[in-house]
């Protein structure tokens, strides 16, 4: 099973962190169609062969998805998706 495992820096309160991390998961939802919800400081998503993490850390943000068969196909494209986004919010 492939994965995704991505360590990205901020310089957000844990507030504002976790609204950014909102704001992504929104968009990316709207684009990959999964279901998120947060448990503590970690916001959980999953579809249909992803399941993964988003953990809200003190200047750091750390990204972890499994992917099924057949979404380890597209694993690069999805982690370059990932990577715009946040680049796009926290950078």
């Amino acid at each position: 099973m492939a994965g995704i495992d991505i360590q990205h820096k901020h310089s957000l309160s844990l507030a504002k962190a976790r609204k950014g991390v909102e704001d992504v998961a929104r968009k990316l939802a709207d684009k990959f169609d999964f279901e998120y919800g947060w448990d503590g400081d970690e916001m959980h998503f999953k579809r249909s062969g992803v399941d993964g993490r988003i953990a809200v850390k003190p200047e750091q943000l750390h990204v972890t998805a499994k992917l099924g068969f057949l979404l380890s196909a597209l694993q690069g494209t999805v982690e370059q998706e990932i990577r715009k986004v946040l680049d796009e919010k926290f950078s």
